[in-house]
């Protein structure tokens, strides 16, 4: 007897842009998926579509999307001000639904989100990819597992020349990948935020900006986004009390660091040269899987559609994000005031 497994999940891609392109080749790719449809505004994007995959029904409505029996899962890589009204007719509509970050651009705008999907009974998981990194899914290993000791402060630097857009600034358009780590990391949201910066290019629009978040039990992490810097940067860094952590995306192959290094309190010290000592260890480069990131967050969503598994980056996750990043853009509109993040 030949045995079968379950049925690829029926799926369409909306956004074949510079992203949604890559959202468009793994579904083909996935056992798990079937490609069944791309919409896009662009018909030259949509040339591409039928050129790379003959048997994909294109179209630029994406009210075909949400009508279409056939379809079971969505994918929206749009315009971030379109996520939510896209996100909520899928659901709405039966559909499971990736959407890609930020969630949305209002914390109201996720909550209902969030609501409907927990009333339409669908997974609803925001392509946050970095969590799905090797890299970052070692950094959480080493925090949970007390390799690092007590997880004190990170931070992470998101840089490079362009591409500079006009629809949203570097805080919502860097941000969402730094504030998700941290949230990740520390496995919990930030109490107050504060966030300066400047548009130097054009009005209104902020090119470069430093952001803090104040966490519970005095961890913070210091996030620094810009498109107009020299150095294309994309690194974070993890102090612990016992080992610190760098993690830079840049590096080809020696993407972690993990330093034995660390600052110890010895209370029955003596002398104040004794009570705190400076402690220099070795480096250790860990071997970890090299998958692409992308892969492993589609593959995600096939499998939590398939066994009803709560996603990683669920509705929940997102809309933390979309809290603090909300909190970081009313601080830069009050010159870096502290905002408290409303949960």
């Amino acid at each position: 007897m030949t045995m079968t497994g379950p049925e690829p999940l029926r799926v369409a891609v909306v956004g074949a842009g510079e992203w949604g392109k890559n959202h468009v080749r793994m579904f083909a790719q996935l056992k798990g998926a079937r490609l069944v449809m791309v919409c896009d505004l662009e018909e030259p994007r949509l040339a591409d579509v039928r050129a790379a995959h003959p048997d994909v029904r294109v179209t630029t409505r994406y009210e075909d999307v949400v009508r279409d029996p056939a379809v079971e899962g969505v994918v929206i890589a749009s315009f971030a001000a379109q996520h939510y009204d896209q996100a909520r007719r899928a659901l709405e509509a039966g559909k499971h639904v990736l959407v890609e970050k930020p969630m949305t651009l209002a914390p109201g705008e996720a909550e209902a989100l969030v609501r409907v999907a927990r009333q339409s009974g669908r997974c609803l998981m925001v392509g946050h990819l970095l969590l799905y990194h090797p890299a970052v899914v070692k950094m959480k290993h080493l925090v949970t597992s007390g390799d690092v000791g007590e997880p004190f402060y990170l931070y992470s630097q998101r840089l490079n020349l362009g591409r500079v857009r006009n629809d949203e600034n570097a805080l919502w358009s860097f941000g969402p990948h730094d504030v998700a780590v941290a949230v990740h990391l520390f496995d919990a949201e930030p109490e107050v935020v504060t966030a300066k910066g400047e548009a130097y290019l054009q009005p209104g629009i902020v090119d470069v900006v430093f952001v803090t978040l104040h966490f519970p039990q005095r961890k913070m992490a210091h996030i620094h986004l810009s498109w107009l810097d020299p150095h294309k940067t994309r690194r974070t860094t993890l102090v612990g009390s016992r080992k610190m952590v760098v993690f830079d995306d840049m590096e080809p192959n020696d993407k972690i660091r993990i330093y034995d290094k660390g600052v110890d309190v010895r209370p029955q010290a003596v002398s104040y040269e004794d009570y705190l000592h400076v402690r220099f260890g070795d480096i250790l480069i860990p071997h970890f899987g090299t998958t692409e990131p992308l892969r492993l967050e589609c593959q995600h969503f096939l499998d939590c559609v398939r066994t009803g598994a709560t996603p990683l980056s669920d509705g929940a996750h997102g809309l933390r994000v979309v809290r603090i990043l909300a909190a970081a853009q009313k601080s830069l509109e009050l010159d870096g005031a502290p905002v408290t993040v409303k949960g």
